[in-house]
């Protein structure tokens, strides 16, 4: 689990591990249309996508693939989205990936910057890669600008899990010349 960013702080906020008792919070987001626009997913309930979704993050906490954390908000203690460290395999090559999802409300407001730049900060400063990676739908334009804004750049475009993507991409060497 060391990739995990539980206790880590940002200026707005806390990330810790997932609880089962976030599961109807979280269950919000797949029943919001909006956050299906980008991406293409089985055909299934919102209550089994957020099963399903739960479950594929105790495998990763189970297995040290990283996983989501839950964002909190430091000035109201809402649950605001996930944002994480995530072990992928893109085109047969195992990477790391900066992940973050918000709910709706939440978009358009930095949180999903603020998040990606502190799993950018603790991937880099805790020397887990040379390199991190985001995997954005071509279609995805917020998503897009959180990358840029991150320091990352379009690497290449692949096909993920039935979706055309770009792979967004930063060096710890860019990093490191950029904090410097």
């Amino acid at each position: 689990m060391k990739f995990l960013l539980h206790g880590q702080e940002t200026k707005r906020l806390k990330f810790r591990k997932i609880n089962p008792s976030d599961f109807n919070i979280w269950l919000k987001f797949y029943e919001d249309p909006k956050t299906s626009l980008y991406w293409v997913s089985e055909d299934r309930s919102p209550i089994i996508k957020c099963e399903n979704w739960y479950s594929k993050q105790k495998y990763r906490y189970n297995n040290d693939y990283g996983g989501m954390n839950v964002l909190i908000e430091k000035s109201s203690g809402e649950i605001i989205g996930h944002s994480g460290i995530l072990v992928q395999m893109v085109d047969g090559k195992e990477e790391l990936e900066i992940a973050y999802s918000l709910l709706p409300e939440f978009w358009n407001q930095g949180y999903a910057i603020e998040a990606a730049a502190k799993c950018k900060d603790f991937a880099f400063e805790n020397d887990f890669s040379q390199s991190l990676i985001s995997i954005i739908s071509l279609s995805n334009i917020p998503s897009q600008k959180v990358a840029l804004k991150n320091g990352m750049r379009i690497t290449q475009s692949t096909s993920y899990n039935g979706n055309k993507v770009n792979i967004f991409r930063i060096n710890k060497t860019d990093w490191e010349n950029y904090i410097d």
